[in-house]
């Protein structure tokens, strides 16, 4: 197993002339119930002949991130309990910063961005540890790992309660520009006014003494099982996405059995063979109902639109389902395509519906739903150069369930990266077995 060594621990303060929140900005009640499962986490690998030497990259990573944080201060903050009102609240001081760990590994950054199968162990030492089980909490920490044989990961920790799939991308995508020294992307907005959601602050309480009722302790007691998973990454460039589409839409058309509402989008087809392949690739019976749940952003969906700038968690469960037997038979692909499209239809016309998302999960049979998390629409590899070129792969840490996808676009920047984490082995065989004849066949 290769070590890691800590070299060095510093905290990235924001700059003295940026504003700071004049008051708390307490979480609403979609943000609450991350508090008890807080860890975001995502690597980016580079290596190549644009890297300059490894104390430049410190160097620029430090001062650009500086710099972002004149537009992103509340980051540099604390996830802090008010026990006076019940609320979870994010609050700034002079004193705060971002932690900027800087660390050296002996492992080949070759194999990890290069391999199928992920060394979760690896990841694991390659994003700064953050204790979020308490408030006060930080809320972001970032660390930069120069490879003995050549190669640097940039390992990124945000709290899940204050950013989502989308807010994160859009601080790297800011922080990238402004270590390339270009304009960055408009700033955000932390008013959390933007997003609307009937009871407002109560409820929020509400959800807090739901999940995390020991609070300021905010940790859930849960079995963590993610270093057994088996994890690998896939990737559908854009002709096969191209003609998995027109498979799914000529399916359609020729069986008659599953109208698609239009044609499906690159998120809708690349989940709807991952929900196919997961479910083939395990002994389910026929008449049992399978579930596949997704989160939606839905800032553009609110009313009034909380705008594409709204950093946060602004995201809603959405859960389509069906037997078994119909995503075991050749009905698959356009059967699953045409209920995906069902509940994101539902989720338009509700957006709010389906924001707890927590009990939802809770209660749905473990062994009988899949979770898919990010996008491919996140242009991970577009918006992460910091100058140096695209990373050579990005991949999220944090997997925590069995069948779960996670998804960016990749590197090509048309097609999907989809990675996949299971506990029995012999599951993901199935899964890549099943994967590959559907997108060939």
């Amino acid at each position: 197993m290769s070590s890691v060594r800590i070299v060095n621990v510093s905290y990235v303060a924001v700059p003295a002339d940026a504003a700071a929140p004049p008051e708390p900005i307490k979480l609403n009640a979609m943000e609450a119930q991350w508090v008890p499962l807080p860890l975001l986490q995502h690597l980016l690998f580079f290596d190549g002949d644009q890297l300059p030497p490894f104390d430049a990259v410190v160097g620029s990573l430090k001062s650009s991130l500086a710099a972002t944080l004149a537009t992103h201060n509340p980051l540099a903050g604390k996830l802090v309990h008010l026990a006076d009102t019940g609320d979870v609240a994010i609050t700034c001081s002079a004193s705060d910063g971002v932690k900027f760990v800087v660390a050296e590994s002996e492992a080949d950054v070759r194999r990890l961005a290069g391999d199928e199968e992920s060394d979760l162990h690896a990841f694991e030492r390659l994003v700064p540890e953050v204790d979020m089980t308490v408030l006060p909490a930080s809320l972001l920490a970032v660390q930069a790992t120069r490879f003995e044989g050549g190669g640097v990961a940039v390992g990124i920790t945000v709290h899940h309660g204050v950013a989502d799939g989308r807010s994160l991308w859009r601080f790297v995508e800011a922080w990238a520009a402004a270590c390339r020294g270009i304009t960055p992307p408009a700033p955000p907005s932390f008013d959390r006014s933007r997003v609307r959601i009937p009871g407002g602050e109560e409820l929020a309480r509400g959800v807090l003494r739901k999940y995390v009722p020991n609070l300021p302790v905010a940790s859930r007691i849960m079995k963590d099982v993610r270093l057994q998973f088996t994890r690998r990454t896939f990737t559908l460039d854009a002709g096969r996405i191209a003609r998995l589409k027109q498979r799914i839409v000529h399916l359609s058309e020729s069986q008659g059995t599953a109208p698609l509402l239009r044609p499906p989008s690159s998120f809708v087809a690349t989940i709807a063979l991952t929900w196919t392949c997961n479910v083939r690739c395990r002994p389910y019976p026929a008449d049992e109902d399978v579930f596949l749940f997704f989160f939606a952003d839905v800032r553009s969906h609110l009313d009034p639109p909380a705008g594409a700038e709204y950093f946060g968690a602004c995201i809603t469960g959405c859960l389509p389902k069906l037997p078994a037997r119909v995503l075991q038979s050749e009905h698959a692909l356009p059967a699953a395509a045409a209920a995906i499209q069902g509940a994101i239809r539902d989720m338009a016309a509700d957006p709010v519906a389906g924001w707890d998302w927590l009990t939802v999960a809770r209660d749905l049979p473990k062994s009988r739903y899949f979770n898919v998390s990010g996008s491919s629409g996140f242009r991970a590899y577009e918006v992460a150069d910091f100058g140096w070129g695209k990373p050579r792969r990005t991949e999220p840490v944090r997997m925590n369930q069995d069948g779960q996808v996670a998804l960016v676009r990749a590197r090509d920047g048309e097609g999907v990266q989809v990675s996949v984490a299971m506990l029995e082995r012999a599951h993901m065989d199935a899964f890549k077995t099943q994967f590959l004849k559907l997108i060939v066949d």
